[in-house]
């Protein structure tokens, strides 16, 4: 059966992988940055848009005047946070971003807090970018748009699949199409540019159902800017996968993080510049990027499918930032406690298989429940990721503070002015899109901070309870321990109920009894008298039985156990030993009614009895 499974999974995945190619499995600089910063860099697909989709119904052809300085303040926030996080990847090597450097230098609950912030940024990221793909294709094959949300389902199970198949094969598998995404970026930026300045290519004057300006103007840029930080959001990617970097792994870790913030630069300022020259306006039948390809290369040329085609790949793989770095920083919460151990495990390719399956189930779940819609979603993200930001900054001035080190009154500052910056995003997000989404996220932060703090505590009453302090302790409770007696239930005497018999007489107990629930007393007599023929010399053995016709045998079994457990002497335990048939075929198994391991699940209650099966091969 085992071996069945590992034949599936071989074919699936790919060749298990053993411990010691562990190593083998990291990241230099050419593959990191398709899996870190691939997040990043295909923002410039949507974040634009969700500016324009603030600011034209209010300010109409008006919008464009402000669309430029609304990209460029975020392209700065980006270069500072890219300053900061460069000083957070030298101070932990071992990764694990805002909840590490938070839960260090600020406490549990902020480090929780932040942890939270980063999982619902991670669950967000791969909904919005595969909800995002699916739109780019639908934006090419109109008639398509009803099957948008199975579109983006479909390729968050493709992203899964990778990442299942371990790091290494992932990242070469979306390595080059983020490359091949940048290239036609870059010359459609260039191409866009020499068709305006050439004149062959006028701006059509469109219609704008212009709404009433009942807000101030900086108050509509305000909202503008919170619905362009979107394009910031695979920031700490980089900072929280560290350990995932071949050595020197910080070193190679900044290099990523600073090849992420020159294509984001490059390319959301390219296409921004191009949105605001061909006066592009976004509607709910055609992503931006879409527009402007059509504008620029004809929507049924060649180029514009490729456009198309690589957006929906970089947008699908900017979902592998989420891939790469939640089932890390998972196991890194789960080895302190706060989530199930499960979390830490690595499956058959050396992943994190049980974060990579919570990410795709979760995600999933998202896009059905938002039916697709990217647009929906985008007001839950930006808040969650702002407020990792903002705790990971205030958390690295306390590490300075508090570790001092070479210019570290500098470095504090760096970090003291990165927290000022994220606070006050953080504020304008908050109140700008609170009633549009960000309510919820702030919410669900809550909802699983207190999750987390019930898992701890769970977890330390567990190590509580087991705690020997002392090794006399620990002796005096192996010396204190009384043999007890054995109960051997029993149907007939035959092959199952001999092995285990001989179990139990190996074990030493000072006494066995042997136990029956039988249906009429004759069928008790008979069973005794096949007992008494039993030559058992090296222990007492005791045969009692209970009548019953109606009862059910566990039933009548489990009453019979607790009589003799509440009438245990102090530091006595009792045994109970059953027999347990194994059927060699799987289709055998539902022959047989697994009265064993029910009975076991109701006997783990009772903490001084000791439950042991005996498995016989049928």
């Amino acid at each position: 059966m085992e071996s069945r499974k590992n034949k599936f999974l071989s074919v699936l995945l790919g060749k298990r992988l053993e411990d010691s190619q562990l190593s083998s499995e990291k990241f230099n600089v050419l593959w990191g940055i398709p899996v870190f910063a691939s997040d990043a860099i295909s923002s410039v697909s949507y974040a634009g848009e969700e500016i324009l989709l603030v600011l034209v119904p209010v300010l109409g052809m008006m919008s464009f005047k402000y669309f430029l300085p609304v990209v460029c303040a975020i392209i700065c926030l980006l270069a500072i946070l890219v300053f900061c996080y460069r000083q957070t990847i030298d101070a932990y090597p071992q990764g694990g971003g805002a909840y590490i450097v938070a839960n260090e230098n600020l406490g549990e609950k902020y480090g929780l807090v932040a942890g939270a912030a980063l999982i619902i940024g991670y669950i967000l990221t791969v909904a919005v970018s595969s909800c995002a793909g699916a739109a780019a294709i639908t934006s090419a094959f109109p008639e398509l748009n009803k099957y948008k949300a199975l579109i983006a389902i479909a390729l968050i199970l493709v992203l899964a699949w990778g990442n299942l198949r371990g790091l290494r094969e992932s990242a070469v598998l979306f390595g080059l199409p983020t490359y091949i995404f940048i290239l036609t970026m870059l010359v459609m930026i260039v191409v866009g540019i020499i068709r305006f300045t050439s004149g062959s290519y006028t701006p059509q004057e469109v219609e704008i159902a212009q709404g009433n300006a009942t807000d101030s103007l900086i108050f509509v840029i305000l909202r503008a800017f919170a619905s362009g930080c979107t394009a910031l959001t695979g920031v700490e990617a980089v900072s929280n996968g560290v350990p995932n970097f071949k050595e020197p792994s910080p070193k190679n870790a900044k290099k990523v993080l600073y090849a992420m913030a020159g294509f984001v630069a490059i390319v959301f300022f390219g296409v921004s510049a191009l949105v605001n020259m061909y006066q592009i306006i976004p509607n709910d039948q055609e992503t931006t990027v879409s527009l402007l390809a059509a504008a620029i290369f004809g929507k049924g040329s060649a180029f514009y499918f490729v456009i198309q085609i690589m957006t929906v790949v970089i947008l699908t793989l900017a979902a592998n930032t989420a891939f790469a770095g939640l089932p890390l920083l998972l196991a890194i919460m789960a080895k302190d406690g706060y989530l199930p151990r499960q979390l830490v495990t690595r499956g058959f390719r050396l992943n994190y298989s049980n974060g990579i399956l919570i990410l795709f189930g979760t995600a999933s779940l998202l896009v059905l429940a938002f039916n697709g819609s990217q647009h929906h979603l985008l007001p839950l993200y930006a808040s969650g990721v702002f407020i990792s930001f903002l705790l990971s900054q205030l958390g690295m001035v306390i590490h300075w503070k508090n570790y001092k080190g070479p210019k570290w009154q500098f470095k504090a500052a760096v970090n003291g002015f990165g927290t000022v910056i994220t606070g006050i995003t953080l504020v304008v997000i908050i109140i700008m899109k609170f009633l549009s989404g960000a309510w919820v996220t702030l919410l669900l932060i809550v909802v699983l901070v207190v999750l987390m703090l019930r898992v701890k505590t769970h977890y330390d009453a567990v190590a509580d309870d087991l705690r020997i302090d002392t090794m006399e302790k620990a002796n005096r409770l192996i010396h204190d321990a009384i043999p007890g007696k054995c109960i051997v239930p029993m149907q007939d005497v035959h092959r199952s109920f001999i092995k285990t018999l001989n179990c139990a007489l190996a074990c030493g107990f000072r006494e066995l009894e042997i136990y029956s629930v039988c249906d009429s007393l004759e069928r008790a007599q008979k069973l005794k008298a096949k007992v008494d023929q039993l030559r058992i010399y090296s222990v007492k053995v005791t045969f009692r039985y209970d009548v019953t016709e109606l009862r059910n045998v566990n039933e009548v079994l489990l009453k019979h156990i607790k009589e003799e457990v509440d009438a245990l002497p102090p530091h006595e335990y009792l045994t109970v030993m059953m027999g347990v048939l194994v059927a060699r075929k799987n289709s055998q198994k539902v022959l047989h009614n697994r009265t064993t391991q029910r009975l076991m699940s109701k006997l783990e209650k009772y903490r001084n009895v000791s439950v042991f099966t005996v498995p016989y091969l049928i």
